[in-house]
């Protein structure tokens, strides 16, 4: 059976194809270090107990603590997050971070929840985790569907269990609770600092690129809203509901404050209105999105998005990985054999990652810096580790992903070498 975790480690394939590692390396980079299910029992609202299935998986420590995302969706399960985590282990190596790959789920539609539902479901997960996760063992963030508000009941609950303050044991956290000022559009930050590097060494001029954008949550928000500062031009939006068109042009901020105006109540944590629901657009559907001719076309809502089945129907020039695998691996060859840029995942996406390490640091030294500061540090680090997979692109005649990988897989592959392989270990 073809799972979306055999699908992630085609690409680690790829790459081992264009390195010399060690065998050791290779059979270490398929398997996850520790895999850990819970179930969360939660007392709801009209006093039933319902009980959560709850994932925490920790891929790959060589280089550091392991460090991901928590996600509350119905979708998540064993294989996903267990993918997510290798794709993060891949994530921190790229981006130079001091850092393994972790990832964490709960399998559950939050937009059922209650607040007090959510917040006790939310706190639920880190008591039955509490011993596997920690400021140098396992950092935990905010993933799809949840935020800061949740990451700062997560951080609550684990001080509360081991009877000291510890802000760096999960990063994405409330600014007032020790988060770090540029974490909430770090994603859609980076992204953006990613495409500007990728047009300008192609010479393309920002006011003459036109954008669609699926998944207009807070990555793809952030990365809509900053890259029409830039002088792109946004023209189609899509959230899980539906989305919209207009050739002249979206404002990102104001869409978003109508998806949030719509339903007050629940904006704090979630939005029930749609971008669809804007009339005075051409409303479309995801998959339309997907299908229109722009010059670049942002994923950033779930995995595998373009697959086999739709990938030939991509008229993009350029598609912008904001969310983890949108794209499957026989897609991706589609897509590169139609000289299609594809700006991959593990580079694209970093910037919530590289942010969190701020944060992670600020939370350690107790120094804190302002968001210009954030973003500059931010700024420095993902264009410089771009422009290196850009260059092993041209100098390997590889996709740009295959490059990320070759990348981050040798950085991997450096540390657990220093430890000892089947070649140290041979020698006479």
């Amino acid at each position: 059976m073809n799972t979306l975790f055999l699908d992630a480690q085609t690409h680690l394939e790829t790459a081992f194809s264009y390195i010399d590692v060690s065998e050791d390396i290779q059979k270490r980079l398929k398997y996850p270090k520790k895999t850990t299910l819970v179930s969360i029992p939660v007392r709801m609202d009209d006093g039933r107990l319902e009980v959560f299935e709850g994932y925490r998986v920790q891929f790959d420590n060589t280089r550091g603590p392991t460090k991901g995302g928590i996600r509350f969706h119905p979708s998540v399960d064993l294989d996903e997050v267990t993918s997510l985590s290798f794709w993060m282990t891949i994530k921190c190596a790229v981006a130079g971070l001091p850092f393994g790959g972790a990832k964490g789920g709960i399998t559950v539609d939050p937009k059922t929840l209650s607040r007090l539902e959510l917040e006790r479901l939310s706190r639920g997960y880190i008591r039955a985790l509490a011993d596997v996760i920690g400021p140098n063992r396992d950092i935990p963030a905010p993933d799809v569907n949840t935020n800061s508000t949740i990451m700062g009941w997560m951080a609550e609950e684990y001080f509360e269990i081991i009877r000291e303050q510890r802000p760096d044991v999960i990063t994405g956290k409330p600014i007032h609770l020790n988060g770090s000022s540029g974490r909430e559009s770090a994603t859609g930050q980076g992204a953006l600092y990613t495409l500007m590097h990728w047009v300008e060494s192609q010479n393309i001029k920002p006011e003459n690129t036109r954008i669609a954008v699926q998944g207009f949550g807070n990555a793809g928000f952030h990365f809509a809203r900053l890259a029409k500062q830039a002088g792109f031009k946004i023209v189609a939006l899509s959230d899980s509901r539906g989305g919209i068109y207009s050739e002249d042009g979206l404002d990102p901020e104001r869409i978003m404050h109508h998806k949030k105006t719509r339903h007050e109540l629940k904006a704090m944590l979630y939005c029930d209105a749609s971008v669809c629901e804007e009339a005075k657009y051409e409303q479309i559907s995801n998959a339309d999105l997907l299908e229109q001719d722009v010059d670049v076309l942002v994923l950033a809502a779930l995995e595998n998005q373009i697959t086999e089945k739709n990938a030939n129907a991509i008229k993009a020039k350029i598609v912008l990985e904001i969310a983890n695998g949108p794209v499957s691996a026989d897609a991706d060859d589609i897509l590169f054999n139609n000289n299609i840029t594809v700006l991959p995942d593990v580079l694209v996406n970093a910037g919530g990652v590289i942010v969190s390490y701020l944060e992670w640091m600020q939370n350690k030294t107790g120094l804190y810096w302002e968001e210009s500061e954030v973003n500059e540090r931010l700024k420095l680090r993902i264009v410089k580790e771009a422009e290196t997979i850009f260059s092993l692109a041209r100098d390997k005649a590889v996709s740009l992903r295959t490059s990320a990988y070759i990348h981050g897989v040798a950085r991997i592959a450096g540390a657990i070498k220093e430890k000892g392989t089947r070649e140290y270990f041979q020698e006479e």
